[in-house]
């Protein structure tokens, strides 16, 4: 342990100097172009991170210019598997900080990304460089793959598993610790809300950055020549209980003043049946289980559409519950005439918790931190519901919830480096 804490703090300033490359490149999704599926920057910093492992020895490849890997062993059919991304979200306002940069303030490193997901893949791949250079020898072949499309669907993972063995176990550093061994569903559903003509020639479209990702903080909208508009606060949408939706408070804010009676109804329904109400309450979907708590909602976007208005909800169900079930539910408490279309379809998974490999995680991890290290599940949703035999591990320790997808998204410097020492350690422990 002393080798590994001295490794990490000789090398500490040439990590954060490849880290500060990674996270300058805005490697947000963009138009397709020649040899970028995404756009050119999440190519670019996949060419950036696989260009500095060559240099280091290790072998890579890239598959259909969506997706890359890292590798250190000869066997490609059974290895080790470690899976982050490269692409972020769009930095949004209110930033004090540049976002696509590298900044260090009080303690702390802030920019897009740091936390989810360059900060702890690059120190996995940092970890790989260290062992490597330790003279450590792998008894099992590892590869560090990079997507470049996780935060828009994971279309680049069907890439990858089209040409390439999935790992016989792997993680992803792209959630929360302890070992995360289920995740529940997801389901984002478009809620289909008819309007008469006459009343929809009377609203103008909604402004606001709304997204899937997260709980949208501005919203406004014209009805008949009077423009409305709320502020809320921003959060990501597996914890809408830590921001302040503006969907909801647009809607409860509308349902009292005068506007069409057709119109006015729809929002009271989704004021009622939404604001302030995360865990389905509102609507006859408190489901609930040991394994992952309770269902969790999100209102995400409400929109205009050619026949009405459009609003749209992202699910989170417990891996006891089903798709099914959500929906069917959900159908018996839309408004009439209402109705609604799948537009995102995640199933939830749940693992063997007591298998070696994630005691070994559990071991390391309760090691360095001393943390209780009994495994858990999440809300969020990450690679490996789309790989094989893989679960998430870390980077957010127990406590830490909203920074991601955020402005100002940072990490505690003590905890970068710390993922750094249990990366290398669980990275070394699963090839020995």
């Amino acid at each position: 342990m002393e080798e590994i804490t001295a490794s990490i703090d000789s090398h500490w300033q040439e990590f954060l100097v490849l880290l500060q490359k990674v996270m300058q490149v805005p490697s947000v999704k963009g138009k397709p172009a020649h040899h970028a599926p995404y756009g050119t920057e999440p190519r670019r910093v996949l060419d950036l991170v696989l260009a500095e492992a060559a240099a280091k020895g290790f072998k890579t490849n890239v598959i259909d210019d969506a997706i890359g890997y890292v590798q250190w062993g000869e066997n490609s059919e059974e290895y080790i598997g470690v899976i982050g991304h490269l692409d972020v979200v769009p930095a949004g306002t209110g930033w004090d900080f540049p976002p696509f940069d590298l900044t260090e303030k009080a303690g702390r490193f802030y920019g897009r990304g740091i936390l989810d997901n360059k900060g702890p893949i690059i120190s996995c791949l940092y970890a790989l460089f260290l062992l490597k250079k330790s003279g450590f020898v792998p008894k099992k072949t590892i590869r560090l793959i990079f997507g470049t499309d996780e935060e828009s669907g994971m279309s680049d993972i069907p890439h990858y598993l089209k040409s390439e063995k999935p790992p016989i176990f792997g993680f992803t550093p792209d959630c929360k610790y302890p070992v995360v061994y289920g995740e529940r569903g997801v389901v984002n559903v478009t809620i289909q809300l008819p309007l008469d003509p006459e009343v929809l020639g009377q609203i103008s479209q909604f402004s606001g950055d709304q997204y899937r990702d997260h709980v949208p903080d501005q919203l406004g909208v014209t009805i008949n020549g009077t423009t409305h508009q709320v502020t809320g606060k921003r959060s990501p949408s597996n914890a809408p209980e830590m921001g302040e939706n503006a969907i909801t408070l647009l809607t409860q804010k509308l349902k009292e003043t005068e506007i069409p009676d057709q119109l006015q109804s729809y929002f009271r329904w989704i004021a009622e049946s939404f604001h302030g109400k995360h865990y389905g309450e509102g609507i006859d979907l408190a489901l609930a289980d040991k394994d992952s708590g309770k269902l969790i909602l999100t209102p995400v976007v409400l929109q205009k559409s050619e026949t009405g208005l459009d609003l749209e909800v992202a699910f989170r169900y417990p891996v006891s519950a089903s798709e099914d079930e959500v929906l069917r539910r959900l159908a018996q408490q839309l408004p009439k005439g209402a109705s609604y279309e799948v537009t995102r379809s995640i199933p939830g998974f749940c693992r063997e918790k007591d298998s070696l490999e994630i005691q070994k995680l559990s071991m390391i991890y309760g090691e360095v931190t001393g943390n209780d290290p009994t495994p858990v599940t999440t809300t969020g949703a990450t690679y490996a519901r789309k790989i094989p035999n893989t679960l998430a591990f870390g980077p957010s320790f127990p406590g830490q919830k909203g920074i991601a997808h955020n402005k100002n998204e940072y990490m505690d410097i003590a905890d970068l480096r710390m993922n750094l020492e249990i990366y290398l350690k669980s990275i070394q422990a699963l090839l020995e």
